[in-house]
């Protein structure tokens, strides 16, 4: 056989050994890609994003649109091949599969985690928007879970209404455990509670539930630190004074807070938010209406223009990674708080934008 034949013929064989070694040897890594992006002042799978029900509510213009990134299973085992063509991929990042499922961390966890983040998200937007608006919100404690096989089991259920411990009333979630703890394990605690059902059924009707009654629960000592435990985990239930479904399925986690609460803005105001232009974002919000930083920023600004952005309000804490590799045609706008996020949209409804706060790489 010719050497230039037999050169060849070597680099072929080489080139399918390598092709089948990326291909079933297994790495520990996922990908994060951009994700679809959704007009929060219009509609998905038939349904108005924001549905605002009992309160008058006005039309809107252009986009406000919530981002998302997708990611890879927990489950799935990526190839060589694949992290390969993930790291040149310039839309794509590949991480360690530790950095987004951790501590072994399934793929039903996650989703129930991101689930319950989302949810939670939809409540502080809502918060944030109607505080915003100096609208009445009512807070209240609730009970918001409780651990199976603990002492609470039984005896106090998610939604019932903790009014007190102990005699002492109760004004913020953490209320609650600094009483629980004061106890020695074994000790009894005293709830003072609305039952969840009670509760309901006076929200319901738009009145203030009377009664309440005395739940008795004996405390176990804590593994991690012996401290009493009751077993539950208390949190905050707003009473709102008209109704706002958020009718958005299979998305997850708190990044869609920001652009939720504007979103809600703009229909209950008669200002035209974006003044029909295409505005995107994303950012966690807390119900004072402070915007907090998220993951895959840069993975939700490609996604956002290839949708058709031309602006992007970015957390202010994301602007260092966000300004590293902007999509061309697309403005990254700062934002810290709700308040900052209209004064922008103001802006670019006016055509102002020569004034608006500009991410940079400090």
């Amino acid at each position: 056989m010719p050497r230039r034949t037999a050169t060849m013929l070597a680099s072929t064989l080489i080139f399918i050994a390598l092709l089948c070694a990326g291909v079933f040897l297994k790495v520990p890594y996922a990908e994060m890609s951009p994700g679809p992006t959704v007009n929060t002042l219009g509609s998905a799978d038939g349904e108005p994003v924001l549905d605002i029900s009992g309160h008058k509510t006005y039309p809107t213009t252009g986009h406000l649109n919530m981002t998302t990134v997708r990611v890879t299973g927990a489950d799935y085992q990526m190839n060589l091949l694949e992290a390969v063509y993930g790291w040149v991929a310039h839309d794509n990042v590949v991480v360690p599969h530790d950095t987004l499922y951790p501590n072994g961390k399934t793929e039903e966890e996650s989703t129930q985690e991101n689930a319950e983040e989302f949810s939670q998200s939809q409540e502080s937007a809502k918060v944030a928007a109607l505080r915003e608006l100096k609208m009445p919100v009512k807070a209240r404690v609730v009970v918001s879970s409780v651990v199976k096989g603990s002492p609470s089991q039984n005896r106090l259920h998610a939604g019932d209404v903790i009014r007190a411990v102990d005699g002492t009333a109760i004004k913020q979630p953490e209320d609650v455990a600094k009483l629980v703890v004061k106890h020695k394990p074994g000790e009894d605690v005293v709830f003072t509670v609305v039952p969840a059902d009670e509760a309901a059924a006076a929200e319901k009707a738009g009145k203030e539930p009377t009664r309440t009654k005395k739940v008795t629960v004996p405390t176990v000592k804590a593994e991690d630190d012996g401290r009493a435990i009751v077993g539950i985990q208390a949190g905050t239930d707003h009473t709102f004074p008209f109704e706002i479904n958020i009718n958005l399925a299979d998305v997850g986690g708190p990044s869609a807070g920001l652009m939720f609460a504007l979103g809600i803005v703009d229909k209950l105001t008669s200002d035209d938010l974006t003044g029909g232009k295409f505005v995107a974002g994303t950012g966690t919000i807390d119900e004072s209406g402070k915007v907090g930083p998220i993951g895959g920023i840069e993975m939700k600004l490609v996604g956002a223009r290839n949708a058709g952005a031309e602006y992007f309000l970015t957390p202010s804490d994301n602007c260092a990674s966000a300004v590293s590799d902007i999509p061309d045609g697309l403005t990254l706008v700062k934002v810290d708080t709700i308040q900052d996020a209209r004064k922008s949209l103001a802006k670019i409804n006016a055509g102002a934008t020569a004034d608006l706060p500009s991410c940079s790489a400090s």
